[in-house]
This record gives structure tokens, sequence and C-alpha cells, in this order.
């Protein structure tokens, strides 16, 4: 075997991912030393692909593509397969009263809301420019608005790349990961002018409150988790769980795809069903994670199982290091030139957008969450605008203790919008095949949200 710098397969995975890592070290100086970054609350691995996007534009560094959309496609599976396996703790107050599932299911029901009706002001925006100045765009690319900002660039990459390949659309990965990028610059600078009017205001009331405080220094350790003498490291551990979990997604998907393939009555099923079940990866891992979580949990009970496997704190650390990697690597991907001839809906779909999610959960938040509307407000929208990490983010200005429930929302919220979610699964899927099929989704989306909010405003009512 040739072990030199000639056999490019052998080193690709440490000169790419070298690369990725020494962008991430430089934008952590730029950001402790630039006040204006620090400022702007831009997280680091934002800043790390910009960076290298210019970087790269320029011709100073040689970014592998084929790397960057497997390094965005794959953490964003391994990140949400890390955060299913958390254990959930709960405080004794907490399980009395209900509050936590309560907020976080209402949570789940804003974010699928959040969901759908960007795929409405995407979608309309798409048939708008369809039957003006631009008759031969890809309307159902509006899908991606939703797809970028409320779900981040990695699935923005899955579904932009399907579209691409399946049904022909020019440039549809680097038009996904752009709209992903406006969504962190609307997180950032949008979350940043608000959060200082609010304080002009004198409305950050909440620091103090009467909020159970929350533990602030990470419990790296259970008292029944595996021991340190035990002979696999407990990092290892980790490592293990996330990646058997990703191995039998593959299993499963690879298997459900090839069986579809092997009876011709079922190909038609198959062209529709296939990009969805590659490019939703990441839920069926999570959902994976989950059941694998609750299995321990019985084997536990039953005294099966002595020992606690997943530990809460590696399994973040894992997480945040994956959506650190699939940030600065989809940025890091946009080809500009794929953009030419995109700019207008580019353009429109970001601006109106964003200003439609601030907008919008603005509203819902002060009904969701009247105990902490501002609070409620800055971590959902940092997170229909970016990932759960921007939500955080904007979190800690407002609630740097994490006093109220808004942090943990985020965790349980995701989790349910899993399974109210699946309908927009079958609608990114069916939009793209014909007209008819377009408006339906158009219709279903707007219905599907009515609903709902429906839901949400009684539940509000009731609370």
């Amino acid at each position: 075997m040739d072990f030199s710098s000639s056999n490019s397969q052998l080193w690709l995975i440490i000169v790419q991912g070298g690369a990725l890592s020494l962008l991430l070290l430089f934008a952590n100086l730029l950001r402790r030393k630039i006040p204006l970054l620090q400022r702007s609350l831009l997280p680091t691995a934002v800043i790390a692909g910009f960076t290298g996007l210019i970087l790269r534009q320029i011709g100073i560094i040689d970014l592998n593509t084929f790397f960057l959309e497997g390094v965005t496609y794959h953490m964003i599976a391994i990140g949400f397969i890390a955060i299913g396996l958390r254990v959930p703790k709960l405080t004794a107050a907490e399980r009395a009263s209900g509050s936590t599932m309560r907020d976080g299911t209402n949570t789940g029901l804003l974010i699928v809301s959040n969901y759908l009706l960007q795929g409405v002001v995407g979608l309309t925006i798409m048939l708008i420019l369809s039957v003006t100045v631009m008759p031969d765009i890809f309307t159902a690319a509006g899908l991606l608005l939703p797809l970028s900002f409320g779900q981040g660039p990695g699935q923005a990459n899955n579904i932009g790349t399907s579209y691409e390949i399946g049904y022909g659309f020019s440039g549809g990965a680097s038009f996904g990961l752009a709209l992903a990028t406006m969504g962190f610059l609307w997180a950032s600078i949008g979350g940043i002018i608000y959060i200082n009017y609010m304080k002009r205001k004198g409305v950050f009331n909440h620091q103090d409150g009467n909020y159970t405080s929350r533990q602030t220094l990470p419990q790296v350790e259970e008292p029944d988790e595996i021991p340190l003498s035990e002979a696999a490291d407990r990092f290892t551990i980790q490592f293990a769980l996330i990646m058997s979990v990703y191995f039998i997604t593959w299993i499963l998907s690879h298997g459900f795809v090839k069986l579809l393939g092997s009876t011709p009555a079922l190909e038609g099923l198959k062209n529709t069903l296939s990009p969805l079940i590659w490019g939703f990866n990441f839920l069926i891992g999570s959902s994976l994670a989950l059941l694998l979580r609750g299995s321990f949990s019985f084997l536990r009970k039953t005294g099966i199982m002595t020992h606690q496997y997943p530990n809460n704190y590696l399994l973040n650390r894992i997480a945040g290091l994956a959506f650190d990697l699939m940030i600065v690597a989809a940025i890091c991907a946009i080809e500009i030139g794929d953009l030419t001839g995109l700019w207008v809906p580019f353009i429109l779909l970001s601006l109106i957008g964003g200003a439609w999610t601030l907008f919008y959960n603005i509203k819902m938040s002060r009904m969701i969450y009247p105990d902490y509307p501002i609070e409620g407000l800055l971590s959902i929208y940092g997170m229909m605008t970016g990932t759960v990490s921007t939500g955080i983010l904007l979190l800690r200005e407002a609630d740097p203790h994490f006093k109220t429930p808004a942090s943990m929302n985020l965790v349980t919220g995701s989790s349910v919008a899993i399974i109210v979610g699946l309908p927009l699964l079958i609608m990114v899927g069916l939009a793209p095949q014909s007209i008819l099929f377009l408006w339906l989704t158009l219709a279903a989306c707007a219905i599907y949200a009515l609903v709902l909010n429906i839901v949400l405003f009684k539940r509000s009512r009731q609370k």
C-alpha cells in the first residue's frame, strides 16, 4: 500500500478534516478578539464556514466538494442520534406538574407549524415567480425554505441534492445551503436587533424569577453509570452506541429501498420514497435512538441491565461537534456559480421567509409561553432559522442560567415534532412530481398549519 501523499484517498479525511479544524480554530480566535463578531452572536462554526467559503472562492484553499457534502450529510444524522440517546432528567416538581411535557408538546406543534407556514410562504413566492417573470423556475424549490431555515444546512443539502438529481433542479444543493446560511444570519442579526430592542424597553424580567434554577455546570457522571474501571472507555461506549444506531439505520433504509426495487409494481413508489428515506435518514436514526433509549430504560427497570450506558454529558459533546462540523462544511460547500439565475428567488425567499418567521413567532410565543414570552421567542426563533444550538445561543442572552423551561422545550419539542411532522415528508416528495401535486401540497400545508394553530390556541386557553 502506498502511504505517501500521492495516495489521495488515504489522506483525504486527514487533509480535508484538518482544513475544517483549522478554520474552526481561526474562527474561534476571530470571535474572541473582534468585538463586532462577539456582539453579532454568530456561532463560531458559521464564522468558520464564511471564512472557508471566501478562501475557497478566491483559490487560497482547496476543499473537496464531495467530502464537504458527505460531512454535512452524515453529521446531521450523528448529531440527532446523539441527542436521541440522551436520558431526560426532570425535577420532582416538573414531574408532578406536567408543565415540562405540556410546554414541550406545544413547542413541538409550534415547530411543525413553522415548517408548514414557511412552506406556504416558499411555495407561494415560487408560484408567483413562475407565472410572472420566471416561467421556467423549479417551483417545488419553495419547500427548501422550511428545510433550510427550519431544519438547517444538513437537510437543505440532502433534499436540494435529491431535487437536483431526481428532478433536474440545477444548483439545488447550493440553493438550499445558501438559504440555510441566510437563516443563520437572520437568527444572529435579527436576534441581536430584537434583543437590544427588548433590553431598551426593560422587558428582560425573568432572570431572577420564581423558576427552579437549573444546574449550570454539566454533570459528567451519573451515580449508576458504567464505572471508569470498565475495559472500554466511557467515550468509546457513546461512540459505539451512536455508530451502531447509524449502521442499523443504513441497514433498514437500504433493505426497504431494495425491497421496493425488487417488486415491479412498486417501482413508481420507490422513485418517490427513496429520496425521502435517504434524505431524512437523520429522522430514522433519531427514532431508532429513542427506541434504544427506551429499551435501556425497560431493561434497567426489570433488573436485567444494572448500569446506565448513555452519558448525557458526552453525548452532548458529540452532538455539538457533529453540528459544528455540519455547519462549517455546509457553508464551505456552497458553489456561488450554481446560484446563477436563482438570485431573485433566493433573495425573496430569504427576506420574506426570515421576516415572516420572526413576526409569527413573536405572536405565538406570547400565547404559548405567557410566563416567559421573550425567552420562549428567542429559543424557538433561533431554532427555526438555524439549529437547536442557535436557539440556545439566543436564549442565553435573556436567560443565561436556563431558569425558564425554554431550553428544555427545544429538546422535548423536537421529539414531538418528529411524529407530528411526518406528513411534511410526504409533501416534500410529492410536490416536485407535477403542478397538480404542487398545488395539493400548498393546500395541505395551509390546512394542516391551520389545524395545528387551532389546537395550540385551545391548549393555551386551557392552560
